[in-house]
């Protein structure tokens, strides 16, 4: 087998051998369960394409005669979707609504209850509307007639909706994702924003939200759970938050023979130290502006402060995090001594500057800092994860107040606080328990 085929088919190979499951054993239920397995606590890709690319090199194996190959069995492929409709060939009626929708939310607007809401940000717009598009795209696949798709008011409408949300579920499995779940609401808000249908059809949607939301999960996912027992592990997290101190070491040595590669580093060891003080999120992170968002509000001489209106945050809520002189010259090291060069002779006000004057694009950048942490501790951790591994920590050593932990992480609600850790108390429950046995067995061993 040569290494290509084998990099594509190792992990099953391996998830099946744990299972005590030959070769010969594997058929697409079981890989079904892999394929689940795979989604729920690895960091691996699930979607179509990368499927299709195991089951062809699982069957390339198979059909080798020098493998013995024909003793396994043959795995089915997923099916590639047919030509979907160009956009353009969509009702104008459908396109300019949308059209007209996405434009409103860059501008300042009032929400359900006539509260006044800032501009969503671009990258919230771009989502909004890539949401409707690939809406309209499942509702034609559905069979949907595409002259009926004439209104933002048709494609909402809960006969259409229910159809393309029962899709979704259908490729999640038995039981829908977070996404899945979420499109409910979405949809049902877009309905109520735009006022394109009656009280009888929002009541529809809002069953269907209500159904979906009934399956919902409580507390983190299976991956974010052994994420947190990784950072809970003794020393794992002391490594992680030291890691910015080796990267910026790192960068200093290479700064006169490669200052790109230097800068790049610092730039990294920068976002790594944020993280750790304040677990904001990717959009954040990557927007964060010299001067308006990090600011030294009582003098050159001070510390920083990281802020952001309530306007830029996901929940709507002002997140303000006070930094030490520590964190502060460590930042200012990397604007004064590497991020020039990041610059490339723009001026723009990005503390992580990407290309052509723009910030870091998230998606890159969240890689490059997970990809650059698991490489130097071992542990896979996303932007996003520094989130529930602040929550973790924080209660472990401050068991039962959510509230800081609500604060911290610029939730509106504690309930949602709540509902995402509470099992993390269970986790500290069991730990304390195991501490009085082993005290107990101790005092008896002694008597």
């Amino acid at each position: 087998m040569n290494r290509s085929v084998w990099s594509r088919v190792s992990s099953l190979a391996r998830y099946c051998s744990a299972r005590g499951i030959g070769p010969s054993g594997v058929d697409n239920e079981i890989f079904g369960c892999y394929w689940h397995y795979r989604a729920e606590t690895t960091g691996l890709a699930t979607h179509d394409t990368a499927k299709r690319f195991m089951v062809r090199a699982w069957n390339a194996v198979r059909d080798a005669d020098t493998t013995g190959g024909r003793a396994l069995q043959r795995l089915t492929e997923p099916p590639l979707k047919g030509a979907e409709p160009a956009w353009g060939a969509f009702p104008a009626g459908l396109r300019q609504e949308i059209d007209s929708y996405v434009a409103g939310l860059a501008k300042v607007h009032r929400s359900l209850g006539g509260k006044r809401i800032q501009p969503c940000s671009a990258t919230t717009i771009a989502t909004r509307r890539a949401e409707l598009v690939a809406t309209a795209r499942m509702a034609v696949r559905l069979g949907v007639p595409i002259e009926r798709l004439n209104s933002l008011g048709a494609l909402l409408h809960p006969d259409v909706a229910e159809k393309v949300i029962d899709a979704y579920w259908a490729q999640n499995g038995e039981e829908p994702k977070t996404g899945t779940i979420d499109l409910g609401w979405k949809i049902l808000r877009m309905a109520r924003e735009t006022g394109c249908l009656d009280q009888t059809a929002l009541n529809r949607l809002d069953d269907i939200r209500v159904a979906l939301q009934a399956h919902r999960r409580e507390g983190l996912t299976e991956k974010n759970l052994r994420l947190v027992r990784q950072v809970l592990t003794d020393g794992v997290w002391k490594e992680v938050v030291s890691l910015p101190d080796l990267l910026m070491y790192q960068a200093r040595s290479a700064i006169d023979h490669a200052p790109v590669k230097a800068a790049v580093t610092a730039q990294l060891a920068v976002a790594i130290a944020i993280l750790t003080f304040a677990p904001i999120r990717l959009r954040n992170l990557v927007r964060i502006e010299l001067d308006q968002n990090l600011i030294k509000p009582g003098g050159l001489n001070t510390s920083y402060w990281l802020v952001f209106p309530h306007y830029d945050v996901k929940n709507r809520v002002d997140l303000n995090f006070q930094f030490d002189q520590t964190l502060t010259d460590f930042i200012d090291e990397y604007v004064h001594e590497f991020r020039p060069t990041l610059l490339r002779g723009a001026n723009g006000p990005w503390l992580f500057p990407g290309e052509g004057g723009q910030s870091k694009h998230g998606m890159q950048f969240s890689k490059e800092i997970t990809l650059r942490i698991q490489k130097a501790v071992g542990i896979r951790i996303t932007v996003h994860q520094f989130r529930h591994a602040a929550a973790a920590i924080y209660l472990k050593n401050r068991p039962g107040d959510y509230e800081t932990v609500r604060r911290l992480l610029g939730h509106r609600d504690i309930g949602t606080t709540i509902r995402y850790y509470c099992g993390l108390q269970t986790m500290e429950a069991t730990q304390q328990f195991g501490k009085l046995i082993r005290q107990q067995i101790k005092f008896d061993a002694d008597s």
